[in-house]
């Protein structure tokens, strides 16, 4: 049998809530949470934690740690059948049409759109089924930097979750070095899992997919394939700023970074961080809530001479995005 607690929240902590949940991440056995909007109109989100054993006092207090606004609420406690477990996990993750991808779950395997590119991604303890805007948002920036003549060689998924950026990236780019990165260990089991399922390869060579579990560049196999001519990097804006300067030496000059996982209020103080080490604004995707950015490392020429537009060399540099 299986179990869920089920607590009201905010939309915001729901946002919040979207990436690693380090209350949660510590523990061995750590519930899967989801949430999701259950009244549009009202503005009412719910908090859902699936696990497998009745959960204590102490972890149903935790959960509740996690929504402050459900501090007078009495949460739902319920035993589930084991086999509605993977179902009501994946509760409201519809497939999602981004560009060319089709993103689903197990349930929605008999329904993918003729031409286009799926990716069978189920709900488990990693970020980025497809479901969030911020996934979303950069499989559309991946689909347009490839519309456009954008192609990269050499590329690194920092903080990938599930891996399905890192598996898209080489559905565009079969050819390209790609690489992909995550600090919880469990993520790259999950990776490794997803990328059998979608055929994936995994290996160091060119078409192949290299795994590291590592704090944002911080290992020895991305710093060695580095420069990127491509990173991706769909996190947290806190660790966005952080890793700025990381980011910034693996690289390419001409290089291009796509940013997601912040709120459009962290949009400015992210975009400060990474034009201070040299990128520019090329474009913005994703949605209102969740902007996906596209930015271009300068090139340089001489001593840290910033090179100017009509010095560039790649067609594809002078075509996508604008000073």
């Amino acid at each position: 049998m299986s179990w869920i607690v089920s607590l009201p929240c905010t939309r915001a902590e729901a946002e919040a809530l979207s990436g690693e949940i380090p209350a949660l991440d510590a523990m061995p056995e750590a519930p899967v949470v989801v949430t999701r909007e259950i009244d549009e109109d009202a503005g009412h989100w719910q908090l859902d934690a699936y696990m497998d054993d009745k959960p204590g006092a102490a972890l149903v207090a935790l959960l509740q740690s996690l929504v402050p606004s459900a501090k007078g609420a009495t949460p739902v406690v319920e035993e589930l059948p084991e086999e509605d477990w993977v179902t009501l996990s994946q509760q409201g993750l519809e497939p999602v049409q981004a560009g060319r991808f089709f993103v689903h779950t197990s349930s929605y395997a008999d329904r993918v759109p003729p031409g286009s590119t799926p990716f069978l991604i189920d709900a488990s303890q990693a970020f980025g089924t497809g479901g969030h805007d911020t996934t979303a948002g950069c499989l559309s920036m991946l689909d347009l930097m490839a519309r456009t003549g954008v192609v990269p060689r050499n590329i690194a998924d920092i903080g990938t979750g599930t891996g399905l950026l890192a598996f898209a990236g080489l559905a565009l780019w079969p050819r390209a070095r790609m690489i992909a990165s995550d600090i919880d260990p469990a993520s790259i089991f999950v990776t490794k899992d997803n990328a059998g399922i979608n055929g994936v390869p995994l290996g160091r060579g060119g078409g192949r997919l290299a795994v590291a579990v590592a704090p944002g560049t911080d290992h020895p196999s991305i710093k060695h394939r580095s420069p990127y001519d491509l990173v991706i990097a769909n996190i947290l804006a806190g660790p966005l700023i952080t890793l700025a300067p990381d980011i910034a030496s693996v690289t390419a000059p001409g290089g291009r970074a796509i940013l997601a996982g912040l709120i459009a209020r962290q949009m400015e103080p992210v975009l400060a961080a990474y034009l201070a080490q040299g990128f520019r604004l090329a474009a913005r995707g994703g949605s209102a809530d969740w902007p996906c950015l596209l930015l271009v490392k300068r090139r340089r020429y001489g001593y840290r001479r910033k090179e100017r537009a009509f010095h560039r060399s790649d067609p594809a540099d002078a075509s996508f995005g604008s000073w």
